[in-house]
Formats: structure tokens, sequence, C-alpha cells
């Protein structure tokens, strides 16, 4: 092959070329030094001058320059020292180029030779450019016949994919075709799944390889748009009826076809959204006045007025609707909660047959909330805005609800309970939590406070209107308080929280009544006198502790049958109430007690040390005794017959936790114990004097027993007092080993044992010079311990006399009362380590 020119041009200048021959061009850095003929360099003047050094800074700006030096007052000196400086650096510029001429010489002849090497490079480029357009001219013809050549098999390739994806398509809109013709003329037997596979595998090829243009597929397009709709409507009929009848399959196949329709997730969206709108409008629907008046004949010519309350006459009929389509409401809301729970529980369970994937999954993405917690919550909130709206806006609806919230709320509660029970599944989640049920009862707190409002005022106002005019309310009026009280909570009693908010409002109406009780109740001489019938202002009180006594029995028997927690509700004013009707009573009580101690105080002035046949045949009681019987007898007639309905004997066998009956068992205990104990301290205490202290006894059980309460009833007190008696005639040395010493005091019978004493073992009231009034106060103010004390220091003194005069014997009861006392130190000592 001839040789091209590019390659016969390269060959003419393949010999080496003039650029080789500028090897005797020298760099300016191989130039020998200069050799300055002063000492030094102006350059090393310069930058150590203070006016020449900043000519030499790489930011020497000449403009601040020539400021500085016009400001500086002496710039005619300062350019006179510039014109000296040019011309030294003048002078030395030549002096350099003089010692330098042979080697500039030198360096200019190399120059010329590079020059020349450089116009036969310019030429060579130029044949070579020349060269490369012939070969660009050459080879342009065959790049353009490949570029169309390429296009064309692109093309072609392209309308071969077309004609593919058009035929397959086409095949696959005849199947479905086929499928939807087959089941013409039987509808039901449609498989809707597979027809809906089909109808996204046709739109997503049309789609993905751009098919549309085509006549043949956008033919087709029309029709597949047609069959789309038809696959929806028939998906959504069967997953509507599916969640209308709570039937897994149908919902599940329902899902099945909008997945294959790849729509699961905005149809799933649109469903919930309707059933929130639907929510929303039942809540709306049932509290809508104007809805409420057409359905019940209008209420007459006038319908209703602007703030929801009905006209007169038609009050009735309005309250009917409105708690009907209440009811109403609660039925769809209920409906539309199972349904989209069952809806939820469906695609938690279903999954494509093909792919696995999880219906749920394909629905709510990470961070989405449940399908039954966004219906919830709309509902809820609707609720809540039309309840409150309600409240403010009519007052027909407000005093509605208002008067039957215990109604409203069972209405809330059954309706709750009803979705918990149809949405109990195991293993599947719940359609409301505790929550959202409390979400949904606070709604209607509105309600719920105005309820208890209301019934605190008229409990309050029922009260208040009793004790009005000042006077003694009657017992009519008092059984209408409890009446009242009764009705509120029988109106709450199914519903435990409403029961104990009720309950409280109760506890404050208690507390008001016996405020006003209190303040009526007579507390002066007049009201503790005793010796006398019983006077106007005992009777008023003994009303006002009946009337209290009343309230305890009947509302403690109402709430008797409720849970222990609604008692405790109640309890501190039912305790106020007891209090103040004990109060009542407790002045007249007391006077009557201190009567009857001062009469027992008197047998420390009887002689019971007396001997003497005709002491001990002497069956007459004691003078003392007489007067305390006659006292009891007063009490009991005058005072206790007004008290009690029945009589004596019944009222305490019968009514044992009326206030009045518990005074007189602890007037009657008292009454015992406090003669037990000074009959103790009576010394000396002779043989004949012991058989008249046991016929006191015996009177004075007699005298309780008949006047106050059945001795047998008291317990501790009359076990005392029936010891006590076979006590004083045991011997001293029988004394310890006596089962009758457990049912008394050890005080009493170390009490006792100093009338079997000598005379110098002085007793803890002789030892202090105290009367037995004194002495008893004391003993009602200490402790066994203290008591011991005191009766241990009469002892140690009894036992310095005996050693003073040089005896070696005691009495008897010394060491009896020693080994006595020392078992009532353990005994509280162990008491006091119980607790």
């Amino acid at each position: 092959m001839a040789a091209s020119p590019l390659h016969r041009h390269l060959s003419t200048i393949s010999p080496p070329s003039p650029l080789q021959r500028l090897s005797t061009f020298k760099d300016r850095s191989n130039l020998p030094p200069i050799h300055s003929s002063s000492s030094s360099s102006p350059l090393d003047a310069f930058s150590s001058d203070p006016v020449f050094s900043a000519f030499l800074s790489p930011d020497f700006d000449s403009a601040r320059f020539s400021s500085q030096a016009l400001s500086s007052g002496s710039a005619a000196a300062r350019a006179e020292k510039l014109e000296d400086g040019i011309r030294l650096l003048e002078k030395q510029l030549r002096s350099e180029v003089l010692s330098r001429h042979d080697d500039l010489l030198a360096q200019l002849s190399s120059l010329k030779d590079a020059e020349s090497a450089l116009s036969v490079v310019r030429s060579g480029i130029s044949t070579l450019q020349s060269s490369v357009r012939k070969i660009r001219l050459e080879i342009a013809d065959p790049h353009r016949q490949i570029r169309s050549k390429t296009i064309q098999l692109s093309n072609l390739h392209r309308t071969t994919e077309l004609l593919q994806f058009t035929v397959r398509t086409l095949r696959l809109s005849k199947k479905l075709k086929d499928l939807m013709a087959s089941s013409d003329a039987e509808p039901d037997k449609l498989d809707l799944a597979k027809a809906a596979q089909l109808h996204r595998e046709i739109g997503a090829l049309c789609e993905e390889n751009g098919l549309a243009g085509i006549s043949v597929i956008d033919e087709e397009m029309t029709w597949l748009v047609e069959t789309g709709n038809k696959l929806r409507t028939e998906g959504m009929r069967v997953l509507e009826r599916g969640m209308e009848g709570l039937n897994q399959a149908e919902v599940a196949s329902g899902l099945q076809v909008f997945y294959n329709l790849g729509e699961l997730r905005s149809t799933v969206d649109g469903l919930i959204n309707k059933y929130k709108t639907q929510c929303v409008k039942a809540v709306s629907s049932a509290l809508d006045m104007k809805a409420i008046s057409a359905s019940s004949g209008n209420f007459g010519p006038g319908g209703i007025h602007r703030s929801g309350t009905p006209q007169i006459g038609a009050g009735s009929k309005a309250k009917e609707a409105l708690w009907q389509r209440m009811g109403n409401c609660m039925d769809q809301l209920h409906s539309v909660v199972c349904a989209v729970w069952h809806l939820q529980r469906v695609l938690s369970k279903k999954r494509d047959p093909f792919t696995h994937a999880l219906f749920l999954d394909e629905v709510l993405q990470e961070g989405d909330p449940m399908l039954t917690d966004r219906v919830w919550e709309a509902l809820v909130k609707s609720f809540a805005n039309q309840m409150k709206s309600a409240f403010t806006a009519s007052s027909f609806v407000k005093e509605i609800f208002t008067l039957g919230y215990p109604k409203l709320l069972s209405m809330i509660e059954n309706f709750l309970e009803r979705i918990s029970r149809d949405t109990d599944v195991k293993g599947v989640l719940p359609a409301i939590s505790s929550e959202g049920k409390l979400q949904m009862i606070a709604a209607v707190d509105l309600f719920q406070t105005s309820f208890l409002a209301l019934c605190l005022s008229r409990l309050s106002d029922l009260v208040n209107s009793v004790f009005s005019r000042g006077t003694v309310p009657s017992k009519e009026h008092i059984s209408r308080i409890i009446l009242r009280i009764q009705e509120e909570i029988e109106a709450v009693k199914l519903d435990g929280h409403l029961t104990l908010l009720v309950l409280r409002e109760i506890g404050k109406v208690l507390h008001l009544l016996a405020q006003k009780v209190e303040y009526q109740i007579t507390t002066g001489p007049e009201a503790r006198q005793v010796t006398g019938p019983a006077s106007p202002a005992q009777i008023k009180n003994f009303t006002l502790c009946q009337h209290l006594q009343e309230v305890h029995t009947r509302v403690s028997s109402t709430i008797s049958g409720l849970p222990a927690i609604a008692e405790n509700v109640l309890s501190p004013s039912l305790g106020y109430i007891y209090g103040v009707a004990r109060d009542t009573l407790t002045s007249l009580f007391h006077a009557m007690r201190d009567r009857l101690e001062a009469c027992i105080l008197q047998i420390h002035e009887q002689n019971f040390g007396v001997h003497g046949m005709d002491a001990a045949m002497d069956n007459n009681a004691s003078s003392y005794m007489d007067e305390l019987q006659k006292y009891l007898v007063h009490f009991r007639t005058e005072f206790l017959s007004r008290l009690l309905s029945s009589s004596l004997t019944q009222a305490v066998s019968t009514s044992s936790d009326t206030i009045c009956v518990e005074l007189i068992r602890e007037m009657a205990s008292r009454v015992l114990t406090f003669f037990i104990r000074h009959a103790a301290l009576v010394r000396p205490l002779s043989e004949s004097g012991k058989l008249r202290m046991a016929r006191d006894m015996a009177e004075l059980e007699l005298a309780v027993g008949q006047n106050l309460y059945p001795v047998e009833q008291l317990g501790a007190p009359y076990r005392a007092l029936r010891a006590f008696r076979p006590i004083i005639f045991l011997e001293t040395s029988q004394l310890e080993g006596s089962p009758l010493l457990q049912d008394l005091p050890l005080s009493v019978i170390l009490h006792h044992l100093y009338s079997r004493g000598p005379d110098e073992l002085r007793s803890p009231l002789q030892r202090n010079k105290l009367t037995p009034l004194q002495y008893s106060l004391w003993l009602d103010s200490q402790g066994d311990d203290q008591i011991w004390k005191g009766i241990k220091a009469t002892l140690d003194d009894y036992a310095a006399k005996v050693r003073a005069r040089g005896d070696k014997e005691f009495s008897p009861v010394y060491p009896l009362m020693l080994r006595l006392g020392s078992s009532l130190t353990e005994n509280s000592i162990a008491l006091q380590k119980s607790f």
C-alpha cells in the first residue's frame, strides 16, 4: 500500500531538528554570580532603609505610599531620596550588563537557532493538518451509513417489542373477555380475583411499555376501563357485604380483588374515611333538634325554639324521640366499630397466595395507627364536640341528659360493653382499649358534673327547707329526706363509679343535715337536769337524736348491699351523724352517770365493819342503794321511756345498735364497774358487812337489769360483779388459787385485800389523804402500772414499819399482794409489747 501523505511528511522531518542544537542555550540560574563593585548589594541597603523597604513588600500600594509621603510634610525630601535610589539602581543595572556582556551575546545566538527550528516545526504541523483533513473526508461517509443502520435496527427492535407486548396484551384481554363473558350467565360465579389480576397485568403492560396510541390497544383500553369499574363495583359489594355480615371469607375475597388491582391501600383508606363520616353523621343526627322535631310530629305549631327547647306540651315526645335517636346512634356506632375491627382482623390474617405478602403490611406503614384507632379517634372527637355543643346550645338536651345522666351513662357503657364482648377474640386485638373507653365516657363529663350538682342541690334544698323555720322537723320531714337519698342511690346503683360520685354528694348533704341538727341542740343546765320530769329542751334533744338515728339506720341499711368501698365513702358522714346524735344525749347521760356515781360514793359513809347478829339479820338494802334505785326508776320513767319507743327490755334486745341503747349499756357497765371499785375500797369489812354488801350487790344487779340494761348482756362488768360477791367471803389463803380472779381486775383484788390487812397497812387512798372521789378520778386516768406503783408504795411503807419494830412476820396479805402486783406489772408490760 502506498504511503499516506502523513507518513511521507513524518519521514521528511525525522532527521534531528534544529531544537536539538539548542543545547548551548543555558539557563540563567547557571550564570556566574555577579560581583558588585561595592561591598554590598543595593537591595540589601534598600531592605534596611525605612523608605525603600516598603517597595520590597509584596503588598506594596503606591497610592498609600504617596498619601503617607504627602501627609508627612517632607514630600520634596522624600522625592529627592527616591531619585537618588533610581540613579543607584540604574548604575547597578548598567554594571551588571557590562559584567555579563559575553554571556548575553551567547544567549542571543541560541535564541536565533531556536527560532529557525520553530519555523520548520510549523511547516510540519501544517502538512499534518492537511493529511488529517483528507482522512476525515475518507471516513465520514462510512460513519453516516453505520449510524443510519443502527437507528434502523433500533426501530425494528422496538417495533418487534411493541408487537410482542401488543399481542400479549390482546391475548390477556381476550382471556379477560372470555372470563367476563362466561360469568354473564352466572354472575355469582365470576372469579373476581383472577379477573382483577388479569386487569392489572393488562394495565401494567400498557403503561410500562407505552402502548398508548396503538389503535387496537386504544380500542381495548375503553373496554378495559369499563371492566375495571365493574370489577371495583363487584369487589366493593362483596367486601361491604362481608363486613356487614362479619363474614371473613367474603371480606378476604373482596380485599384480594383490590390487592390484585393494586388498589388495596387506597380502597381501605376510602373505607375508613367512609366509616368516619358515618360516625360523625350518626352522632350529629342523634342530637339534631330539627330532625327530632320532624320525627315526633313537629311538637305542634311552632316546632322548637332557637334554644332547642320544644314548645309547651311537646316535651315528653321530644324526650322520647331524643332517647330513641341516641339508642339508634349507639347501634350505628357499634356496627361501624365492629365492621372496622372485622376488616382489621381479616387484614392481619390474610396473605396473597403467590407473594405471601400480609395485607395489613400493605395497608399500614410503620408508625401508622391501627384502623380501629383511627375510626375510634374520629368517633370520640365527634361525640365529645356534639355533646359539648348540645350542653351549651340546647337547654332542652342539657336538661334531659342532666336529669337522665344515669341512663345516658348506662347507654354508653352498654355500647362499650357490647363492643368489648363482640370483639373479644383470642389472639386478636380488641376494637377499643381501656383508655379509649375512658375517652368515650369523658365526653359526657359536662353532664356528669351537672347531674352531681343537681343531685346535691335537690338534697340540700330539701334539707334547708326542712330546717328553714328553725323548728324541729317532723318525722315525715326526715322520712322525706331519707326517701330522696334512697331514690338518688337507687337511680345510680347499677354503675359503681357513678354510685361513688353520688355517695360523695350525699355525704355532703348528711354533713349539712348534721350541722343543722347540731345548731339546734340544747346544751345548757336545762338539758342536764335529771331530778325532775323531762324538760322541753330535753324532749327536743330526744327528737333530734331519734331523727338522726333514723337517718343513720336507714341510710346504713340502704348501702349495706353495696361494695365496701361505697360504705367507706359515706363512713365519715355517717360517723358525723352518729357523733351529733350522741351529743344530743351525752350531757343528759353524763349528768345521770354523775348522779349515780354520787350515790355509789355514799358507800364509804356506811358502816360495813359493824359486828353482831342484828346487822347480819338485817335484810334491808343500804340507804345509798335505795337512793340509787329511785334515781334509776325516775330516769327510766321520765327519760328512757321517751327515748325508746317500746319497753326497755324489748328495746335493748332488738335495737342494740341504736345510739340510746349504746349509751344505756355504757352507763350500766359504768355503774357496775364503779360500784365494784368502791366496794373493794370499803374498809373495814366485817362478816356482817360482807353480807350487807352482798345484798347491796344483789339490789344493784336487780335495779340495773330492770331499769337500764339486762345485766347478763353486759359482759365483763357483769362477770366482775358476780365474781366479787363470793370473793369477799373467801379466806385470804383461798384467794390466790380461786378461778374467780380471772373475772376481776387485779387492781380490784388488791384494793379489797387492804380490808383484810392490819390498820398499819394503809391504802393509797389513806396514804395520800384523798377523798374517794379524788382517788376514783385518779384511777380513771391511770393505767395498771401506775396503780400498782401507788399500791407498792403502801406495801413498802408497811414493810418498813414492821422491820422498824423488829418483827419478822408480815400479814398474810402482804406477800399475796406482792405476788398479785408483780403479775399485774408483767401483764401490763406484755400488753405494751403486743402494741
